[in-house]
């Protein structure tokens, strides 16, 4: 398949993924078999896990009908090989994907599609069904990418590999795939740097970055760098208009079992109903749980960020000197906009289309 057809059939997918995605927000039955197709699957999904809701599958479909457009896909592609791209990889790439959020695998999915790899996939017990109907929206628009892709329990000949899971699983990865060309990425949180200037409006922003996919993905912020004596006020009148989470039963569970757990152990920490504020000099925090930690100096602040970069997947911040701190500039992102990353901002700052066409 030439290159002109794979970006024409992606930049179609885009199109379909937002009727999907407005065809879940009217809360209608579906009345054609598309219209069907789509609301089955969602709510199959928020079945099996109850994590992927209606409203997170809805804010998945949407970001990725905004990328994939044409002009989107080759000014991505602008930058590398054209003849490498116009030929085509014939590799059989493997791909272990994670589950913590809706189509969490979907750029992997898509930069081996469009590199002209093969595509192999297992994947996790948790989301076994909204990449498989993506592939089939794909694959309706050109039929020829059902010889690309391939869903699988049982990975067995393949050339290279791609898996994403926790600090643990990877290294078996690495154990078990090591011999192949391979990309493993392991546990990354988003971090926030405040200090004392943010509005209202900013925090209502961050706020997308706390809360979407209720904090379960890797660009999520899952803690706060703040200045010594710093006020949380604004900050919970800021987001308390995400109390909705309030009705979903998973994150309750998990807001009262840390709360009961924290006032048992006699742990100071701020609440606000459904979100905990918790001094931690971790990164990551589990769901409902948001960790702090103070600093006095901007210096050894940035420093720290440099030594943890291996652990964080990105940092919003308007602080203009974090901004323009060498090392640290490239996964600065604005406040908001941590879950809607552009195409060519790689997980853990590994190139995979670069990868793939140098198999």
């Amino acid at each position: 398949m030439n290159l002109e057809k794979r970006i024409s059939a992606l930049s179609r997918l885009g199109e379909a993924l937002k009727v999907a995605a407005e065809v879940l927000e009217r809360g209608e039955l579906g009345f054609s078999e598309s219209e069907s197709a789509v609301i089955d699957v969602q709510r199959q999904s928020t079945v099996m896990n109850p994590w992927f809701s209606k409203e997170n599958i809805v804010f998945s479909f949407q970001a990725w009908s905004k990328l994939l457009t044409r002009d989107k896909l080759e000014m991505w592609i602008s930058v590398y090989d054209k003849k490498k791209l116009e030929i085509g990889g014939s590799k059989q790439v493997a791909v272990i994907n994670a589950g913590n959020i809706p189509l969490v695998g979907f750029h992997d999915f898509l930069t081996i599609l469009l590199s002209g790899n093969s595509y192999v996939a297992k994947n996790a017990s948790d989301d076994k069904l909204l990449l498989p109907y993506v592939a089939s929206l794909l694959i309706s628009i050109e039929p020829e990418f059902i010889s690309y892709i391939t869903f699988t329990e049982r990975l067995k000949e393949f050339d290279a590999v791609i898996a994403t899971g926790s600090n643990n699983s990877s290294r078996y990865f690495n154990y078990y795939f090591g011999k192949y060309p391979h990309i493993i990425r392991n546990n990354r949180n988003g971090v926030a740097v405040l200090d004392g200037s943010e509005s209202e409006a900013f925090f209502k922003s961050l706020a997308d970055d706390i809360f979407i996919y209720f904090g379960l993905g890797c660009r999520n912020v899952s803690k706060l760098f703040v200045p010594v004596g710093y006020n949380f006020d604004l900050f919970f009148r800021s987001v308390y208009d995400r109390n909705l989470v309030m009705q979903h039963n998973k994150y309750m569970n998990n807001f009262e079992h840390h709360n009961a757990i924290l006032l048992l152990k006699q742990i100071p920490f701020l609440q606000n109903g459904f979100l905990i504020l918790l001094e931690n000099p971790a990164i990551p925090s589990p769901v409902a749980v948001l960790n702090y930690e103070y600093y006095s100096d901007e210096g050894q602040l940035f420093n720290t960020l440099i030594e943890q970069k291996e652990n964080i997947q990105c940092i919003v911040s308007s602080n203009e000197k974090i901004q323009a701190t060498d090392k640290l500039k490239s996964i600065v992102i604005k406040e908001g906009k941590t879950q809607e990353p552009g195409l060519a901002n790689y997980a853990d700052g590994i190139d995979t289309m670069e990868f793939l066409l140098s198999l």
